[in-house]
């Protein structure tokens, strides 16, 4: 088996390598370009290095993920570019060599409006610009009949920026912080993430999952375990949404369903909070 990981900079494209190696696969088995020399939204130069690869796996983890940034028009037409165009070029390469192709969606394809959790099959309605063009990348995807979208949220790994790092930056210079309370949803832990994309990469149960670690909590529950974790007598003090001014409009309600991995035979995440407290204990060891 031959496998391409875009986005192998990134936090999730890091350990969806790492997660190969440890399973033995040999390293000239797994081509991770970086930006510039696999640049996705170049359809000749994604066409041409897969052809000349032939991967049998492609788990595309590149995206535009500035959720702020992509509100402004300038900065939309690039998310635009990598979220849509770059997606159709992947799976139009995937096509033309039969490849399994696993896609990383989003929890801002939903508004957040439902009580309750979301399931796979639940009406998409993204309140902002980065959400949209997930949305349609989903789209471009489920035209291919041999792939994955796995939707995911509040991502943190070891190698890239994400909250919990943020959190910890904060608490070397402030004795409190404000966190948001009323968003509600579960963190992903890219380690864990990467052996459930592994697993299904082994398997023909193609389709759409929700793939989170398991437990439901706030951004101001994620600060406080981490502060806990580290050690750290940092405050949180619990915000609404509508005090944190930011650009783009997010879900208040993130909670996804897990039911499409039971059925399929997945093994589900591990809880979140477990997940929280290994990663911070990697980050200060």
């Amino acid at each position: 088996m031959k496998y391409l990981i875009t986005g192998g900079s990134g936090q999730l494209g890091f350990d969806v390598y790492r997660e190969l190696i440890n399973r033995g696969v040999p390293y000239y088995d797994i081509y991770k370009p970086t930006h510039e020399q696999f640049d996705i939204t170049n359809w000749l130069n994604v066409l041409n290095d897969t052809l000349s690869f032939e991967p049998d796996v492609i788990f595309h983890c590149a995206a535009y993920t500035g959720v702020d940034k992509a509100e402004n028009e300038t900065e939309a037409a690039v998310c635009k570019a990598v979220n849509e165009y770059g997606t159709q070029n992947i799976t139009d390469a995937a096509r033309r060599v039969g490849a399994k192709l696993i896609y990383l969606s989003t929890d801002y394809v939903f508004d957040g409006t439902k009580d309750g959790e979301y399931e796979i099959d639940d009406e998409t309605h993204p309140l902002n610009y980065y959400g949209l063009t997930k949305r349609n990348g989903e789209n471009i995807v489920k035209t291919y009949d041999k792939s994955f979208i796995f939707r995911i949220s509040w991502v943190f790994g070891e190698n890239g920026k994400n909250f919990i790092k943020t959190m910890l930056k904060l608490a070397e210079t402030k004795d409190e912080v404000s966190v948001v309370n009323d968003q509600i949803g579960s963190p992903t832990y890219t380690e864990d993430l990467a052996k459930l994309l592994v697993d299904a990469a082994n398997t023909d149960s193609y389709g759409v999952y929700h793939a989170t670690n398991e437990g439901f909590m706030s951004w101001a529950d994620v600060a406080s375990k981490t502060f806990e974790v580290a050690g750290l007598d940092t405050v949180v003090n619990p915000i609404l949404t509508s005090e944190y001014k930011r650009a783009a409009t997010v879900p208040l309600n993130s909670r996804l369903s897990k039911s499409s991995l039971d059925a399929a035979g997945f093994k589900r995440l591990p809880d979140a909070n477990d997940a929280i407290e290994r990663y911070v204990k990697i980050l200060t060891r």
